[in-house]
C-alpha cells in the first residue's frame, strides 16, 4: 500500500481552510482524512442563514475579495454562482466604495451635501491607498495608520471645514471594520502594505445560495464521513519521546495524538491545525502538548485579531427612500477622535455609547426591509453582551435621530457575536502598530518539527492554516482557502519526495 493511503491526516476545523486542504488531499489520493470540527456546522466563520424569510442573510463572511487570481471567485464563476447586478445592492459601505446613493447624516439630523462626501471620500481612498501600495514618506512609514491618516489630511483644505473632519472621522470609523480594529491607532501603516488587494474590488453577486453555495462545492468532494461535528479539540500532543515511549508499550503507531473534550482520541502522521487566531490567543498555551516553540507564541501574542458584528434590523415595511443605498451616521465627536480612544481619563465610559461606532445602516440585497449595521472592535464587544432588544431599540433612536424620518420600531433583530463565540473569539487578523507582519505571519504559519530540524523526529507532525497564517491575503477567505491549499501540498510534496527517494 502506497504511504499515500496509509498517512492519516486530521484536519481540526472545517471552515474554508480546513475544508480546502482535506479536499485537496482527498483529490491528490490521500484516504485516511479526517476532519475535526467543534461546532454543530461547517463553515467556520463562514455563516450563511435564512432568518427573515427564504432569501439568505450572511451572519459571517460577506464578500469575494477581488475576482483576478482569486481561487473562490473562478469556483463560484464556473459553478455559476454570481448573478450580476446584485453588488449594485450594497451590503457594506466602505469609504473607497461610496456612492450618491448613501446618505450622510450629521448629528442633529442635517443631511451632508453628496459633493463634501465625494471630496473626502475620495482623498480618504486616495491616502490609503498610499499605504497599501507601499507608497508612504518616510516621514509617515513609522506611525501607525491613524496617526498617518490624522497629519496627511491635516495637510489638505478639507480639514478646515467641520464638515470634512467630522467625514474624515467617519472614513476612519468605517476602515476599522475594514482592519477589526477598536482603532487605527493600533494598526500599522507600513506592514499594510504587505496585504494584496487583488483586482475586481469587493465582488458581492453571489446568488441565492450565498458563500454556503462555494462551501457547499468543497463538500461535495468529500464523503461525509470524513466530517464529524461536535468534536472540539481539548490537546495535541506530538513530543517525539512521549510518542516513542507509547510505540515501544505497544500503544501508538502514529507521531500525533489529539484528545477532544468529549475523551474521544484520534491518532495521526499529521494534524493540519486551521482554528482562528482568537482561539489560539486564548488556549495556545495549553492546547498543544508539548509547547509550541516560542518564535510561533510570539506571532501568536503580537498579531492582531479584532471582532466585526453585524446588526440586522428587519421592519415590517421599508422606511428609507428607493433611492437610498446606506444610511451614514456622522457623530460630533466619535469613537475613532484619537483624543478619545487615548484618553486614560476615560475609564469605562466609552461602554455608555457603544453605539457610536456604527458607521450606519446598509440596505441588503435581496431584503427590501432589512438594514446592516456594523460595529467593531471594543464597542462591538461590549454590544455582544446587551440583548437583541437593546441594541435594536438603540438602533432605531438612532435612525430616528439623525435622519428626522418617520422610522417604526423594529420587528425582528439578528446580531453576529463572533467575540463571543467560543470557536472564534473575533473575526479577523491585522497587523499593528510597531509589529513586523510578515515575519509574524510566517512564523505562525510554519510547520512543527520542520523537515530535517529534528533529524531523529518525523516532520510535519502539525501543520498551521486559516487566513492568519497568509502574509498577503490575511483577513479572506480566499486566504483561508489558499492556505489550506498550501498545507496540503505541503503534505502531498513531503511524501511524492518520500516516494521517489524510498
Amino acid at each position: 500500500m502506497s504511504a499515500t493511503k496509509e498517512a492519516k491526516i486530521v484536519v481540526v476545523g472545517a471552515g474554508f481552510a480546513g475544508l480546502a486542504a482535506a479536499a485537496t488531499l482527498v483529490r491528490a489520493g490521500f484516504q485516511n482524512v479526517q476532519i475535526l470540527e467543534a461546532n454543530g456546522r461547517v463553515g467556520g466563520r463562514v455563516h450563511t442563514t435564512r432568518p427573515f424569510s427564504q432569501n439568505i442573510i450572511e451572519l459571517g463572511a460577506n464578500w469575494i475579495h477581488g475576482q483576478e487570481g482569486n481561487p473562490l471567485f473562478q469556483l463560484a464563476k464556473e459553478h455559476g454562482l454570481l448573478v450580476e447586478g446584485v453588488s449594485a445592492s450594497k451590503v457594506m459601505c466602505l469609504p473607497r466604495s461610496v456612492t450618491p446613493r448613501d446618505y450622510f447624516f450629521r448629528q442633529g439630523g442635517r443631511q451632508v451635501s453628496t459633493e463634501s462626501v465625494d471630496q473626502v471620500c475620495s482623498l480618504f481612498s486616495k491616502l490609503t491607498s498610499k499605504a497599501f501600495e507601499s507608497e508612504l514618506e518616510d516621514k509617515h512609514r513609522a506611525l501607525s495608520l491613524g496617526s498617518y491618516l490624522d497629519a496627511a489630511f491635516a495637510e489638505s483644505p478639507l480639514a478646515a471645514s467641520e464638515d470634512g473632519q467630522r467625514l474624515f472621522e467617519w472614513c476612519k470609523r468605517s476602515e476599522c471594520t475594514d482592519e477589526a480594529s477598536s482603532s487605527l491607532y493600533e494598526v500599522s501603516a507600513s506592514q499594510i502594505g504587505y496585504y494584496i488587494a487583488l483586482e475586481g474590488g469587493f465582488f458581492n453577486s453571489l446568488g441565492p445560495g450565498g458563500y454556503q453555495a462555494i462551501l457547499d462545492i468543497l463538500l461535495k468532494d468529500l464523503p461525509s464521513e470524513i466530517i464529524l461535528t461536535n468534536k472540539a479539540v481539548k490537546s495535541i500532543h506530538w513530543d517525539l519521546k512521549e510518542q516513542l515511549q507509547a510505540n515501544e508499550k505497544g500503544g501508538l503507531n502514529h507521531p500525533v495524538k489529539l484528545i477532544c473534550e468529549d475523551d474521544g482520541v484520534f491518532e495521526a502522521d499529521h494534524v493540519i491545525v486551521t482554528v482562528s487566531l482568537g482561539v489560539l490567543k486564548q488556549q495556545a498555551g495549553t492546547l498543544f502538548k508539548p509547547s509550541l516553540p516560542k518564535s510561533k507564541l510570539t506571532a501568536i501574542e503580537q498579531l492582531g485579531f479584532g471582532t466585526v458584528d453585524k446588526i440586522f434590523l428587519c421592519f415590517n415595511e421599508r422606511f428609507w427612500p428607493e433611492d437610498c443605498a446606506g444610511i451614514q451616521l456622522v457623530w460630533d465627536e466619535g469613537p475613532e477622535d484619537k483624543s478619545v480612544y487615548t484618553s486614560h481619563s476615560e475609564g469605562e465610559a466609552w461602554k455608555e455609547t457603544w453605539y457610536k461606532k456604527i458607521c450606519g445602516f446598509d440596505s441588503v440585497a435581496r431584503h427590501p426591509t432589512v438594514l446592516c449595521g456594523w460595529i467593531t472592535g471594543r464597542e462591538a464587544l461590549h454590544m455582544e453582551t446587551l440583548q437583541d432588544s437593546e441594541v435594536g431599540d438603540a438602533c432605531v433612536r438612532l435612525l430616528r435621530s439623525f435622519t428626522g424620518w418617520s422610522v417604526p420600531d423594529v420587528s425582528k433583530v439578528l446580531i453576529s457575536r463572533w467575540g463571543l463565540d467560543p470557536q472564534v473569539l473575533g473575526s479577523y487578523t491585522f497587523v499593528p502598530h510597531n509589529v513586523n507582519g510578515v515575519k509574524e505571519h510566517e512564523a505562525l504559519a510554519a510547520p512543527i518539527p520542520f523537515q530535517n530540524k529534528i533529524p531523529e523526529s518525523k516532520p510535519l507532525q502539525v501543520l498551521f492554516a486559516g487566513e492568519a497564517t497568509h502574509v498577503n491575503f490575511y483577513t479572506t477567505t480566499h486566504g483561508a482557502y489558499m492556505s489550506g491549499v498550501r498545507e496540503a501540498q505541503r503534505l502531498i510534496t513531503h511524501y511524492t519526495t518520500k516516494t521517489v527517494t524510498s
